[in-house]
């Protein structure tokens, strides 16, 4: 409990500092307001875009269309990448089919292949929920893989001593033991799903709080900007809390021994 409390403290007193510092810097006046705005002036933006919207969307139809957007692409992550990334770790076939695409486009920065789905599927929601899409796929794909891979050999031979099938070895053994490893991708791939959002919003977008950020630094808002960058920091660490309890409700024997 002392130490819970402990670390508590230091993360309040991180965000403390790092907002007195803000405050310093631009109470200061060496700063133009261009490139850091004022904690007050983002709070008055904040409040006028709550109030009047921008670019004849609300905020909370700004943020909507984005979460939309982000938890459709996420969801379909969820269902085809860990099923094909456990099964690519239980069976060396199948991980040599999809591996080598895999493999191939992760590195890819996004905007690298986004042209190329905008030119195949056109500029609406299509192309930006499947570079979305893709940029989820790859980290809960490796993620279930090395989940599979790592498993002791222990498990499963004991397993067949039982006289356990391949599929019952598959659902009672590797599954579970692969947990870890899964909600670990499915984390990772949140925070890159997240960050490809602007991207996402580039094209032929009219709301979104990527868009929105993109659209005020055009017009050199940076406090706009900040202001969108902290709702949509404060969002993805929400999300992030979310998987996190999820995961403890789900692997409820994770840290006991």
């Amino acid at each position: 409990m002392k130490k819970w409390s402990t670390e508590r403290i230091l993360t309040v007193g991180t965000v403390v500092v790092v907002f007195v510092v803000w405050f310093l810097v631009t109470a200061i006046g060496n700063v133009s307001e261009t490139i850091i705005p004022s904690p007050a002036s983002v709070w008055e933006s904040f409040v006028d875009v709550a109030k009047d919207g921008y670019k004849g969307h609300t905020l909370l139809q700004h943020l909507a269309t984005s979460l939309q957007r982000l938890v459709i692409a996420y969801l379909l992550v969820v269902v085809t990448a860990v099923p094909l990334g456990l099964l690519s770790g239980y069976n060396s076939k199948i991980r040599a089919i999809l591996e080598p695409i895999v493999e191939f486009y992760r590195p890819l920065p996004p905007l690298a292949y986004y042209t190329i789905l905008v030119l195949w599927m056109g500029i609406d929601e299509g192309s930006k929920l499947a570079l979305l899409y893709l940029a989820g796929f790859a980290p809960v794909y490796i993620s279930c893989v090395a989940g599979v891979i790592r498993i002791k050999e222990d498990y499963i031979n004991g397993a067949k001593t039982l006289g356990a099938n391949k599929w019952q070895i598959f659902f009672y053994v590797i599954f579970p033991a692969a947990l870890t490893d899964v909600f670990t991708g499915l984390r990772t791939a949140l925070g890159v799903e997240y960050t490809t959002l602007v991207a996402a919003e580039m094209v032929a977008a009219t709301a979104g709080m990527g868009w929105l950020v993109l659209d005020a630094s055009n017009y050199l808002r940076s406090d706009i900007v900040f202001m969108g960058v902290i709702i949509m920091g404060i969002t993805g660490i929400l999300l992030d809390r979310i998987i996190r309890f999820v995961e403890g409700k789900v692997i409820h024997w994770k840290g006991r021994s």
